[in-house]
């Protein structure tokens, strides 16, 4: 008989991949993946960047690379980490992954042994948790406010618990919830990681998808003690079929990464990043990410608005400032995984909340995408879950 190791006991399908399979119908109003609009891809520039690249550098391309990545793209992306971000880095710091979920797999690979504890926030993402099972870890989830991860209870933790061998955030519209750290929570945040010394990873793939307000400083920016292993990505700002992410950490830290890069995957694409980086040379990516933002801000706008007119008032959901996601909470008598077996009869596909906590229950959350669906779509979408929850409301209070 074929035995497994035992981590495999620790990982199962996506439910949101499972749903996404069902969503992709073309007569479905689909709000469950966290998809970026392909209509917004700039395809007729991504090309010129291609057929450039092949023209002049094809034999480089279509080789093998550094595990690290090419320089000057480390170089671009530590540019545009100060710009954006406020952090002062260099090439020297940066490791090229393929998309940043791998090095969400990597940072649990660097950290944690069977055991060991990581803390989260509550809820947090699914294909973290997932990526960090496969390590056999403790999760301790922190629960939040509206401004994210609630830092007296983090303190409570990180004083009475062993073994706890990082710290997992999405201080900007995270995901799933939509919600972003004040700057207040920031500094506190960082001044007990720095007390209690634990490795952080700040993931950031929607940082630069702000529709209102000022850009928060990042937790990198502020990190004094080299603790901060930060993640990001160009899947929501350029294209995700490229996979290309980074890890930005320090010395000995980003070494450890290295090492498991070579040990797991060699290196990421050398021609998506050299097409990356020669569409960062050729094009202006911030006018292409503002019109991203001009786009997911009106349909942000819609979904929020059509929730306030459709939805029951049991029905409490977050206001995003930018990102990809709003989460609902209804009451705790609503199943949400039954609910969306409903949704589905009439075409409309979410994703259950459950999912997005290392613990059982929380069955009354969804969480809601507004990148990826048209503004009408979206309305005739929030309608008819609007409707669908005041049905299994009223069939609670009979």
């Amino acid at each position: 008989m074929i035995q497994f190791a035992s981590r495999m006991n620790n990982l199962k399908g996506s439910a949101i991949r499972a749903l996404l399979a069902l969503a992709n119908r073309p007569e479905v109003l689909s709000f469950a993946g966290g998809m970026p609009a392909p209509e917004l891809f700039p395809i007729d520039k991504i090309k010129a960047a291609t057929d450039a690249v092949l023209d002049e550098q094809g034999k480089v391309a279509l080789q093998y690379s550094s595990t690290d990545g090419f320089k000057h793209f480390r170089e671009q992306i530590a540019a545009r980490m100060e710009a954006k971000n406020g952090i002062k880095t260099s090439a020297d710091n940066i490791l090229i992954t393929s998309g940043s979920q791998q090095g969400l797999d990597y940072s649990a690979r660097v950290f944690v042994d069977p055991g060991d504890v990581i803390i989260i926030e509550s809820p947090s993402y699914l294909g973290a948790l997932n990526a960090f099972k496969a390590c056999e870890p403790n999760f301790i989830a922190i629960p939040t406010d509206d401004d994210g991860m609630i830092m007296e209870e983090l303190e409570k933790v990180l004083a009475t618990t062993e073994r706890v061998k990082m710290i997992y955030v999405i201080p900007d519209f995270q995901n799933p919830s939509g919600r972003t750290w004040p700057l207040e929570r920031r500094q506190k945040f960082m001044e007990i990681v720095n007390k209690y010394e634990i490795p952080v990873i700040e993931d950031n793939p929607y940082g630069e998808l702000r529709y209102e307000g000022e850009n928060m400083p990042a937790l990198k920016s502020m990190d004094t003690k080299g603790l901060v292993v930060f993640l990001g990505t160009f899947s929501k700002i350029l294209a995700p079929g490229y996979r290309l992410g980074w890890v930005c950490a320090e010395g000995e830290i980003l070494k450890k990464y290295n090492f498991m890069a070579q040990a797991a995957a060699l290196q990421a694409s050398t021609e998506a990043q050299l097409v990356v980086s020669k569409f960062i040379d050729m094009y202006d990516l911030d006018e292409h990410v503002n019109t991203i933002k001009d786009c997911y801000r009106k349909r942000r706008d819609v979904m929020v608005q059509t929730m306030e007119r459709e939805f029951p008032p049991e029905a409490k959901f977050t206001h995003p400032n930018g990102g990809l996601f709003a989460w609902v909470e209804l009451p705790d008598y609503i199943n949400t995984n039954e609910m969306a077996k409903i949704c589905m009869e009439r075409n409309v596909a979410y994703v259950p909340g459950d999912g997005f906590f290392p613990d059982e229950g929380h069955n009354n959350c969804i969480r809601l995408n507004y990148s990826c669906m048209s503004e009408e779509k979206i309305e005739k979408g929030m309608t008819i879950l609007g409707q669908v929850m005041k049905e299994e409301i009223a069939k609670h209070k009979g």
